[in-house]
């Protein structure tokens, strides 16, 4: 595949929209750096993109630690200019409200809202040297609406949508499209497998309408479609689900 010679980030390159994402724009011809907690857990992704004849780096990121965002920012901007960066990182929890510690609560903030904090003003620090670029956010239905026993995840989400805003205010006229994205519906995960079964058994999983889970492949798309649009018609944010899905 042809080279574009510049970067792009993805902190929270996890096993499913993180790793598409990567996966996408490392096969539009970008070199993808992935940063998520445990770094060893990179290498199939790894494997996978170079397999496909892509280029992947990825290492250990702890998105609430300031030293290292700025280093894996520094990393990635190192070879190539950094041209796309986005953020990630989950922190979805469910706890009523008297089973929610201050730690928890603290911990997702940190995960979903300091972490993007840091992440786009790194971004932006190597972004208005060059004169342009795209920062996205990777937001939930909790952004817009805080559900029973989401207290502390949706706090958290609701203040990364509410910086995505200040960013993509202030860095706009300087060329650098910042945008947020609302998941809005269960993606097809372990983890939504698993909470679906829990809940409603394991046939309730097995009688799943097709596309009523949406594929991170398909998220993954819209991101790319987001970094393609022209500055005299940037979307800031883009609410995504299945057909089916009632909201």
């Amino acid at each position: 595949m042809p080279r574009r010679g510049a970067a792009v980030a993805v902190v929270g390159a996890g096993d499913f929209i993180g790793g598409a994402i990567a996966e996408k724009f490392a096969a539009e011809g970008y070199r993808v750096f992935g940063g998520r907690r445990n770094g060893d857990q990179l290498a199939p992704l790894k494997a996978k993109i170079e397999a496909a004849g892509g280029v992947f780096e990825g290492r250990s990121l702890d998105a609430r630690v300031e030293d290292q965002v700025a280093q894996f920012m520094a990393w990635a901007d190192a070879d190539q200019p950094l041209e796309a960066v986005i953020f990630n990182v989950g922190a979805n929890v469910n706890f009523p409200i008297l089973e929610t510690t201050d730690r928890v609560f603290r911990k997702v903030w940190e995960m979903a809202c300091q972490g993007g904090f840091l992440t786009g003003r790194e971004a932006a620090r190597r972004m208005l040297a060059r004169g342009g670029g795209s920062i996205f956010f990777t937001g939930a239905t909790a952004s817009v609406r805080g559900g029973v026993g989401y207290a502390a995840f949706a706090s958290a989400k609701a203040g990364l949508r509410a910086l995505a805003q200040s960013l993509a205010r202030e860095l706009g006229p300087h060329n650098i499209h910042v945008a947020h994205l609302i998941i809005d519906a269960g993606v097809d995960t372990a983890f939504v497998r698993q909470r679906i079964t829990a809940a409603r058994g394991e046939q309730a999983l097995e009688d799943l309408p097709p596309d009523t889970l949406m594929e991170p492949a398909s998220i993954a798309n819209a991101y790319w479609m987001l970094h393609q649009q022209t500055r005299d018609g940037w979307t800031f944010e883009l609410d995504l689900r299945p057909f089916a899905e009632t909201w």
